[in-house]
């Protein structure tokens, strides 16, 4: 599915809005696509003042294109039944807009929960849930390459079962 997504979007996406090929990330609730929008002009005195105004660049983005954004968004929830999220990039600076929070049920036993009670207590995380998210965020950027991997050898299985017989 996230071929035909991104050809989908590569389609439809103004040519003027991104200076490359947006990033699009699928998953079972989303459909998230990061562009890159063209390098500031100016030079600024320290690294505060150019991610200000890197974020002001994203914001004007958003805000000159969000009729349009919201259009496309209509018609690919409708196409592929996942809500769409935006976001926008300029030199360091990265902004997610309208992204989802998704709640996830599961069931952690006493080592599990003492772990994020730990992080709660020690002021890392406001609850368990934020504890959570961020334990997760973490093994994510940690095992990337590894995670990489695994989903590229879920596409090879996912390829195989397509061409198999259908029974």
């Amino acid at each position: 599915m996230s071929d035909d997504v991104t050809a989908w979007f590569t389609g439809r996406l103004p040519d003027t809005w991104f200076t490359e090929k947006p990033a699009i990330t699928v998953d079972r609730e989303e459909i998230l696509l990061v562009g890159t929008l063209p390098p500031l002009a100016e030079q600024f005195q320290d690294e505060a003042a150019t991610a200000a105004a890197e974020s002001g660049r994203i914001a004007r983005w958003r805000e000159e294109t969000r009729d349009h954004r919201i259009e496309i968004a209509r018609q690919a929830e409708h196409r592929y039944g996942r809500k769409v999220a935006w976001g926008a990039r300029v030199g360091g600076t990265e902004e997610l807009f309208t992204t989802l929070s998704v709640p996830v049920m599961t069931r952690l036993r006493q080592p599990e929960r003492r772990t994020l009670d730990t992080l709660v207590d020690a002021g890392v995380a406001r609850s368990r849930s934020e504890a959570l998210a961020w334990a997760v965020r973490l093994v994510g950027k940690h095992a990337e390459e590894w995670l990489a991997d695994l989903r590229t050898a879920m596409t090879t299985v996912e390829d195989l079962r397509t061409k198999g017989p259908n029974l």
